[in-house]
């Protein structure tokens, strides 16, 4: 049975732009980078826009940040947010942040917590600017996410080798990720090595947007790549050409 991960994690949600439905999934998502120590969502809870979020507070122990909107057209949930996480950063408790929002308000703060040597994770819809993205280690699309009670049918089909073959946008990219994790005494890289340089290119990649559950999959999927299981760590390389 695989070890919790023990880094502290801090979870900040923008309730104005994040879902009540995909929290349970968000947070079961969240628990494979580290422990929770922190849950924490943002919002004028005065407003009955926001009353979906209820049940699901009581239910995972979220706590709610009240935050008057002070004046229209700004967003104060956002500066209250950016502050709380700030104050959190600097009390040098927690190894990574989990910032949930579809909002590009909080690109700097991603950036400025990655800067101080923390892992940022992003949790958002795919309308997410690219900027927020990308000022993310890791972001997560929450249409991606196991719902509990969603129709299945809403999840992407998984498309043939053949059409997997035709996306040289991603084969291109696992065949730079796999030669930049090659050692130079090797024709194998390790595929967890490959997975991260993925992720650092491409902090949105994720196997389950082409319908496969791993990166391991969806690679072996293409048939254009062979692994090695008898060493330690799955390595993976090229198919040599016959």
């Amino acid at each position: 049975m695989p070890s919790v991960p023990s880094s502290s994690l801090a979870i900040l949600i923008d309730a104005d732009n994040a879902s009540p439905t995909v929290i349970a999934a968000l947070l079961a998502e969240a628990a494979k980078y580290g422990t929770a120590s922190v849950k924490r969502i943002y919002g004028d809870w005065t407003h009955d826009r926001l009353g979906g979020w209820k049940k699901e507070l009581l239910h995972h122990s979220i706590q709610p940040i009240q935050q008057f909107a002070y004046t229209t057209g700004k967003n104060a949930t956002d500066s209250a947010m950016i502050i709380d996480a700030m104050d959190l950063l600097y009390t040098n408790r927690f190894q990574g942040f989990c910032l949930v929002s579809s909002d590009s308000d909080f690109t700097r703060l991603a950036t400025r917590i990655r800067e101080q040597g923390l892992t940022v994770y992003g949790f958002g819809e795919k309308k997410t600017p690219a900027p927020f993205v990308s000022a993310c280690d890791k972001f997560i699309h929450t249409e991606l996410l196991e719902v509990p009670g969603e129709e299945k049918d809403t999840k992407p089909d998984k498309p043939t080798a053949k059409d997997l073959r035709k996306n040289t946008k991603l084969i291109n990219l696992i065949d730079q990720a796999i030669k930049a994790g090659t050692p130079e005494e090797s024709d194998w890289a390790n595929l967890g090595a490959v997975g991260s340089l993925i992720n650092k290119q491409h902090p949105a990649f994720d196997s389950r947007s082409y319908g496969y559950p791993k990166l391991r999959s969806l690679i072996e999927a293409t048939g254009l790549y062979e692994f090695n299981p008898s060493e330690k760590h799955l390595q993976v390389r090229r198919r040599p050409k016959a």
